[in-house]
């Protein structure tokens, strides 16, 4: 089982608890919900991670 360290969640995130937050360990980014931190993490290898936040970035998952 992958331990995950350094949980941290955005800095724009506000105080309603309606965050993730993410984690990570040599071999995969975790990412899991404030709500249920003991509710199962969903972990990526951290190339998908990298493409997603690149994602994010660029502006295209934009609504």
């Amino acid at each position: 089982m992958t331990e995950f360290a350094h949980w941290r969640k955005s800095s724009r995130s506000t105080g309603s608890g309606n965050c993730v937050e993410v984690g990570y360990a040599a071999e995969a980014v975790g990412i899991r919900d404030t709500k249920d931190r003991h509710g199962g993490t969903l972990a990526v290898d951290h190339a998908t991670w990298a493409s997603f936040v690149r994602t994010i970035k660029q502006g295209h998952l934009n609504r």
